[in-house]
């Protein structure tokens, strides 16, 4: 086959209509976005599906993704307002909200946000106290967020969530919080320990208090009984010796108590001559003189015959 100069012509015809075509055609895939410069202006943006350029005029420059972007920062090193070194492990999630700005307002954008994340916690963390910054990831996070949403607008980016993932503090701080917490726990537990004796000791005081009380209500209550029963007691002798005193006067005034006492007497001494233990009985020398107004009445006779009975 002999090519001629018509061949070539055409083929470099069916060449250029090719490249042509391709470029004029662009598919762009989902979620992704195109920034076409048009003689190195920025044009438009292709969004997702079959699109026409002018060829050799148009040409895209970026392309972009529209979903959510993960950029995870470690080890950023901070100092406490309190002069502590900790290390912090961030993560954020942003959005393309803008393909235009993302692409030339920042050199490059995922450098950007990754710098300004450890700038950011930089600035929050010098501003707090090491235990505040241990405990309060939360507000830490809030902070971080509303001092990267205002840059990342003129971006062209949107922050859709920026998290704290761990901080750690210094080798020489740990071991320092160690030994803090360690202290802190032996001072709650000796705290707790004398807490306990001393509640012991103010209920068995209290205890101790309490039965004396009843011990002396019980003897109060015990004296006061017995003085109402020596009360009673004596009253009730009190009219006995008051009827039998009432008694003997209308019987015989004097002469008839005199009678009695003798009587008693005597009637003592005769049972203690009847008893079968007793072998000599005692008569006192005064007896005559005890007995002196009973002698009238015969009584000593009595006495003599019953005595030299038994």
């Amino acid at each position: 086959m002999i090519i001629t100069p018509g061949i070539i012509v055409a083929i470099l015809l069916v060449v250029l209509v090719i490249v042509t075509f391709l470029k004029c055609v662009r598919i762009v895939p989902q979620a992704d976005q195109w920034i076409v410069e048009r003689l190195g202006k920025y044009h438009t943006t292709l969004n997702p599906g079959l699109n026409i350029l002018i060829p050799f005029i148009d040409a895209v420059a970026y392309r972009m993704s529209a979903k959510d972007q993960m950029f995870e920062v470690k080890g950023i090193e901070g100092i406490t307002r309190d002069n502590a070194t900790v290390g912090v492990n961030a993560i954020c999630f942003i959005r393309i909200a803008d393909p235009a700005k993302a692409a030339y307002g920042v050199d490059s954008y995922s450098a950007a946000v990754q710098n300004l994340v450890m700038t950011t916690i930089r600035n929050a963390v010098g501003g707090m106290n090491l235990d505040d910054t241990l405990s309060n990831r939360d507000q830490l996070a809030i902070t971080l967020r509303a001092n990267m949403e205002e840059q990342m607008s003129d971006w062209g980016l949107i922050l859709k969530a920026v998290d704290i993932q761990d901080i750690t503090p210094s080798e020489s701080m740990r071991k320092s919080m160690e030994q803090q917490a360690a202290a802190e726990r032996e001072r709650k537990a000796t705290e707790t320990r004398a807490e306990g004796n001393k509640n012991a000791a103010i209920r068995e005081a209290e205890g101790k208090k309490q039965a004396m009380i009843l011990d002396a209500e019980a003897k109060l209550e015990s004296s006061r009984r017995e003085a109402e029963a020596l009360e009673t007691l004596a009253e009730g002798q009190r009219k006995a010796t008051s009827q039998l005193s009432q008694a003997l006067m209308e019987a015989g005034g004097e002469k008839a108590m005199t009678f009695q006492l003798a009587n008693n007497y005597v009637t003592s001494l005769s049972k203690l001559a009847a008893s079968d233990n007793s072998k000599v009985v005692a008569i006192p020398a005064d007896l005559a003189q005890s007995v002196g107004g009973l002698l009238n009445a015969g009584v000593l006779m009595g006495i003599s015959q019953e005595t030299k009975t038994r």
